[in-house]
């Protein structure tokens, strides 16, 4: 039921937003029965898949048996014909078992990692992973993390704006980057420390375009950059850089698309020296310079 919401949820139609015609679909249409016990109609067969652009594969209670033969099928031509195929928790069982994920990494919930690993030596498993984005199949961790695999596929295709425009209307995180760890070591504040590494993060988000260092958030949080580091990465599963880092190319990224600035105000704008250094860090992360990733969006509205 839980991942039934997640996707539900961040494809709803909303105003102003790209409008998803949304399926649920099965190989045995009618009535199923919910791991909650709660009915669920479901209308549509697995004819649906033959025109999806999208295919996602939702996690089901006997994930240990492999699906029947006619589901592996279908995702393996949704596959073939070019539609994106990803999965979140052990929804990546359902991929794995009809070879799309063989020679290529991929992620499940932390708990079933050495069991995927075991049954598909094939498979790369990246067991720490919020997500794993290998091209045309794209798999996601446990859980609630099917939300940051979603909001990454609405990114991805629809760029940072919009994605944005979902997390706010969820109430979530605009971004996670797909290598922050699945699992806090101290997923609950323990002290005055933990509130002040919460407003410290709230500035550095309010004054993105001064040249901030790790040292200068340290400061301001009253730690040693060391305490301050391991704190970080306790409470975000991240480095205080990379958050950093991630923080301005997500900001970059909709002022690209929302805007007209010139790249060298943008740079200015998100905390970068010049147009050369955002480059250099845009190209590591989206694969192509500001300008073309400008372009791509632009004709995409």
């Amino acid at each position: 039921m839980l991942a039934v919401g997640v996707v539900a949820e961040v494809f709803d139609p909303r105003p102003g937003l790209p409008r998803f015609d949304f399926a649920l679909c099965t190989d045995r249409p009618g009535r199923l029965r919910t791991d909650l016990g709660v009915p669920l109609t479901v209308a549509e067969g697995l004819e649906r898949l033959a025109t999806a652009d999208l295919v996602l594969a939702l996690p089901w209670a006997d994930f240990r048996t492999p699906p029947p033969g006619a589901v592996l099928d279908a995702f393996a031509a949704a596959h073939a014909r070019g539609a994106l195929v990803a999965a979140h928790c052990v929804g990546t069982f359902a991929l794995a078992a009809a070879g799309l994920l063989d020679g290529r990494r991929a992620t499940t919930h932390w708990r079933f990692a050495a069991l995927l690993a075991g049954r598909h030596p094939g498979v790369t498993v990246e067991a720490d992973a919020l997500y794993v984005d290998e091209g045309p199949v794209v798999t996601g961790a446990g859980a609630a993390a099917g939300f940051d695999l979603c909001l990454h596929l609405v990114r991805r295709e629809h760029g940072a704006a919009i994605a944005n425009a979902v997390a706010r209307d969820l109430v979530l995180p605009a971004h996670r980057e797909g290598g922050q760890s699945q699992y806090l070591a101290a997923p609950v504040p323990e002290d005055g420390q933990d509130e002040r590494l919460g407003d410290v993060l709230a500035w550095a988000r309010q004054n993105l375009r001064e040249p901030l260092s790790v040292s200068d958030l340290a400061r301001r949080a009253l730690m040693s950059r060391r305490s301050f580091a391991r704190r970080f990465a306790a409470a975000t599963g991240t480095t205080p850089h990379a958050w950093l880092v991630n923080l301005r190319l997500t900001a970059a990224e909709e002022l690209l698309e929302t805007t007209d600035l010139p790249v060298e105000e943008i740079a200015h704008r998100v905390g970068y020296g010049s147009a050369a250094v955002l480059r250099e860090q845009f190209v590591r992360r989206r694969g192509v310079p500001p300008r073309s990733y400008r372009r791509s969006f632009t004709r995409g509205r």
